[in-house]
């Protein structure tokens, strides 16, 4: 598996790379191909923050910790990983190795899966909107986020409130 090693901000030392780089070689058993992990550190209001991303055959695991130590923060988040993995394995089994599924089964008990049986369904007129008339609308509905068609562009985008403050906005890749 690829990994990626960003620092927001700050400079990561060899060892913390390393360090981090033996914890996530565990999952190179699940993910065949061109699996890529992305891992970021930063140091957000004194604590040692890291992000995780996993990419594999179009699916996307993500994980976010953050602790007084590095070390600290990579576990969590592998802990973090590990559950979305756990939670959704028969879904994931047609995706990912099958036969790592047999070592799961006895290293870690199962969690009940989620059901998709009730989806409350929503409509809601779709015009186009700039990216600025999307926040207001998202702010005055009160939600984390709100889906519009940009009137430059056309596409289905996304706009989000961010934990740390601010927006956050979705565009579609072509």
């Amino acid at each position: 598996m690829k990994m990626n090693f960003t620092a927001r901000q700050m400079r990561v030392y060899d060892s913390v790379k390393e360090m981090a780089r033996k914890k996530l070689a565990k999952f190179d058993k699940f993910f065949v191909g061109e699996a890529e992990m992305d891992i970021t550190f930063s140091m957000p209001n004194e604590l040692e923050k890291v992000e995780i991303t996993i990419r594999s055959q179009g699916i996307v695991y993500r994980a976010e910790e953050a602790s007084e130590s590095f070390a600290t923060s990579v576990d969590r988040a592998i802990d973090g990983l590990e559950r979305q993995i756990r939670k959704n394995k028969t879904k994931l089994q047609k995706r990912i190795r099958e036969e790592v599924f047999a070592q799961i089964d006895e290293e870690m008990p199962d969690i009940e899966e989620e059901s998709y049986d009730k989806i409350k369904v929503k409509t809601f007129p779709f015009k186009p909107m700039n990216v600025e008339e999307a926040i207001m609308q998202m702010n005055l509905l009160g939600h984390d986020f709100y889906v519009f068609k940009d009137a430059e562009t056309l596409e289905t985008c996304v706009v989000y409130k961010r934990k740390a403050g601010g927006y956050g906005l979705i565009v579609p890749e072509i």
